[in-house]
């Protein structure tokens, strides 16, 4: 039998197993209120097309669909598998809860805000930041001024400016973060990227994630889907740099290529005899000839 000590699982298989049980609800609740800024109080799971587990789903993002005290709704995506379309996919994911949790005939006042969390282990677009967050704002095209809510509307939705009412969303860039943790959502990050709790960290719900995701808590059948997460996401990334590698060394052997191409042109170009182009890139003259 393997002694586990105090080894924690990591944050991507939790969330899909063991964050979803209302007990450990006050864990997700700590990370996602230092997320958003605001305090966060998860009420329940729900379920939509994009939140069910299949067989061969191991390498697909792991979706979380909850609602708070507010009954907002919060989506949380993990996706390690680089995606071109994934700034698509967060808009479709964001439209399909809006529309998932209206009936037909309900009035519109029944459209619920959605925070859309996506933690991303992956190169997604450009930028020097590891944590990004987007959402609506009405500009004046003329004055600049923010297009703010009526006094009745502020009452009646407590929030002040007509962007609030739309979608927002948190891009992760896990693996950007290379900095020392200085603040409780710089542990956050950390922790997603690495696996790892400091001992001595005074967040409150790292310290619960350090007791209640513990590898030695978990039940055989959890340790063994857990051992198998591992293992193929090791897999995964194995396949991965080893075609970026491929890649780059393809990409270097055709730069090589066409700078000696390049060479061969503007010797040419001066009135150079093809057997000096020859000897001096070790091209034969059929190939000087068709440059």
């Amino acid at each position: 039998m393997v002694y586990y000590g105090d080894e924690i699982v990591r944050f991507d298989w939790a969330i899909k197993r063991l964050l979803r049980q209302k007990a450990n609800f006050a864990v997700l609740n700590s990370f996602l209120s230092e997320l958003i800024g605001e305090k966060i109080s998860i009420q329940r799971m729900l379920e939509s097309e994009g939140n069910k587990e299949t067989a061969d789903d191991k390498f697909n993002r792991v979706d979380v669909l909850a609602e708070n005290s507010k009954r907002d709704l919060i989506i949380i995506e993990i996706q390690n598998n680089a995606e071109v379309y994934y700034f698509q996919r967060m808009l479709y994911g964001t439209s399909k809860a809006i529309t998932e949790y209206i009936y037909e005939g309900d009035e519109y006042s029944k459209i619920r805000k959605v925070y859309s969390v996506n933690i991303v282990y992956f190169d997604i677009g450009q930028g020097d930041d590891y944590i990004y967050h987007g959402k609506s704002v009405f500009k004046g095209v003329h004055t600049g001024d923010t297009l703010r809510l009526s006094v009745k509307q502020q009452e009646k939705f407590t929030k002040e400016d007509v962007g609030d009412l739309f979608p927002e969303y948190y891009i992760l860039r896990v693996n950007e973060f290379n900095q020392h943790a200085v603040t409780p959502l710089d542990e956050w990050i950390k922790f997603l990227k690495s696996g790892k709790i400091d001992e001595d960290t005074k967040v409150e719900g790292l310290r619960l994630a350090r007791r209640q995701l513990r590898m030695s808590s978990l039940s055989r059948e959890e340790r063994m889907a857990y051992e198998r997460h591992i293992e193929n996401r090791r897999i995964q990334w194995d396949v991965l740099n080893t075609a970026r590698d491929e890649g780059l060394a393809e990409g270097r052997a055709e730069g090589r290529a066409e700078a000696i191409y390049d060479v061969v042109r503007n010797m040419k170009s001066q009135g150079l005899p093809v057997e000096l182009i020859a000897k001096t890139t070790g091209l034969s003259r059929e190939d000087i000839d068709k440059l």
